[in-house]
């Protein structure tokens, strides 16, 4: 079971740094002892294998221990985004049937406001129990996260991964980076996505390596760090190299101690890719899905700098493949959905619904194609989905809101290219009485996290549609994107 990797290393090497985090250094045997404390006081508070125990919080070393200790225990946890809305917190905790919600003291009003019956209040940061651990219950097979991700049908799907999961999915970070004990890992994406948790985060972990945590990401801590901490490597999103290279201190930062840096949750535009590597830094790109933990395609160091803005070849423990729309695979430079498999899948959506087709293929819902040298590149999104800033939007969502604001007949909601956030969602609407822009945009407080809020509401006599009565999207984002 992963619980075992921090004990591991708190036999081999107690002293060496596990994390950082505020000026404050945790060696692995000081994590070692606080992950058995922290599992003691989970079993205390009557957490046995399979509950689910959430987390809500910045960026915290609390959330690693108690993962750690849910892994020893069995039990699961379910990361909370701290940017939604208390309507949709509150619907994570129902669905998912949290014993616990974990909060940092930052967050324990908001903790507390969304709560609902049945599920407990634990302080994430000091609740820990002294005496013998609990033995360690927890086996490879057992759900370690539950990770709740958009759906298309505006809903949140929950998708669950096993502690086999992220073990695959660690050793395929490994390959990926080359991770050993000497690196240090500046982390800077929130931990509630499997991206800024599980791809370099708990490799590093595995590896024996140390991991520096922010918070949150800000660009002065994020330069301030590398020449302080001197990181070997860090994660990043398009947006967040975005305002790295227009920050001014990009120019007279010192990034030496980079040995690369990954890049993922959408496509990474070649200027960006360009602009770190003019600083030589190579940008390797990694490609996969909340549901395949999430490596499946990645880039090695020496192809990133060769090959820039492809999405790299399969991981190490992952098959990869392109298909038609009847589920046929295609040769190379057939362009059609990609579908992986492998270890690192999920096993279900919560709480047992089928997440693969028949052979155990799960479909990404993205176009990409094959090269005749077989390195793999992102074309485009099967699904509507809008790509803000590392994070997901999906228009049904944002529509199931539109439809109940003052004023709107009928209204869809696209992406419109945004040089900041990548995309933005904007609202299409016919108007009715009572119409204006700013209570259609004032309707959306505190129904939805804020950044799945329209920025801009462009008004039309009509929605375009297809024969059969559909919005057209492509003439849709047309639209949008005159304003």
């Amino acid at each position: 079971m992963i619980g075992r990797w921090i004990e591991g290393h708190a036999d081999h090497t107690p002293d060496a740094p596990a994390l950082r985090f505020e000026g404050q250094v945790i060696t692995y045997a000081a994590l070692a002892r606080d992950i058995a404390r922290a599992a003691a006081a989970l079993a205390a508070r009557g957490v046995r294998r399979g509950d689910r125990v959430a987390f809500l919080g910045l960026n915290h070393p609390a959330q690693i221990v108690l993962l750690f200790a849910c892994a020893r225990l069995g039990a699961i946890q379910v990361p909370l985004n701290w940017r939604l809305a208390p309507p949709e917190l509150r619907f994570m905790l129902e669905d998912s049937g949290a014993r616990l919600l974990a909060a940092t003291r930052e967050h324990a009003d908001a903790a507390r406001a969304v709560t609902p019956e049945g599920c407990a209040l634990f302080d994430a940061e000091a609740e820990r129990a002294d005496g013998p651990a609990p033995a360690p219950a927890g086996e490879e097979s057992d759900p370690i996260l539950l990770v709740y991700t958009s759906g298309t049908t505006g809903r949140p799907k929950g998708a669950v991964l096993d502690q086999r999961a992220l073990l695959f999915n660690a050793l395929n970070s490994v390959h990926m980076h080359a991770l050993s004990p000497a690196d240090r890992v500046l982390t800077v994406l929130p931990l509630f996505h499997v991206g800024g948790l599980n791809i370099q985060t708990l490799p590093a972990l595995y590896a024996g390596a140390e991991v520096v945590l922010h918070p949150r990401f800000d660009p002065a801590a994020f330069f301030d760090s590398c020449t302080r901490d001197r990181p070997t490597l860090s994660l990043l999103v398009p947006a967040v190299m975005q305002a790295l290279v227009t920050h001014p201190g990009w120019a007279a930062a010192d990034l030496s101690s980079l040995r690369a840096v990954g890049a993922g949750s959408s496509e990474v535009p070649l200027p960006l890719i360009e602009a770190f590597h003019a600083r030589g830094i190579p940008v390797q790109q990694v490609y996969g899905a909340t549901e395949t933990s999430p490596i499946a395609i990645y880039q090695l160091r020496d192809e990133a700098l060769a090959v820039p803005g492809s999405i790299g070849r399969p991981a190490r423990h992952a098959e990869c493949r392109v298909v038609d729309a009847e589920g046929h695979p295609l040769p190379p430079g057939g362009r059609g959905e990609i579908q992986v498999r492998g270890p690192s899948v999920l096993r279900a959506y919560w709480p047992d619904r089928p997440a693969t087709t028949e052979g155990g293929w799960f479909a990404t819902g993205d176009i990409g194609h094959v090269d005749e040298a077989g390195r793999w590149w992102f074309t485009d999104r099967l699904k509507h989905v809008i790509i803000s800033g590392g994070e997901n939007i999906y228009p049904a969502e944002v529509e199931r809101v539109l439809r109940t604001a003052p004023g709107v007949r009928e209204g869809a909601v696209c992406g419109r290219p945004d040089p900041r956030w990548g995309e933005v969602p904007v609202a299409v609407v016919v108007p009715g009485e009572g119409f204006s822009r700013e209570a259609v945009l004032a309707h959306f407080e505190g129904r939805i996290a804020r950044f799945k809020h329209p920025r801009d509401v462009v008004v039309v006599e009509a929605l375009p549609r297809t024969a059969l009565g559909k919005v057209e999207l492509g003439a849709l984002r047309a639209l949008a994107a005159r304003g």
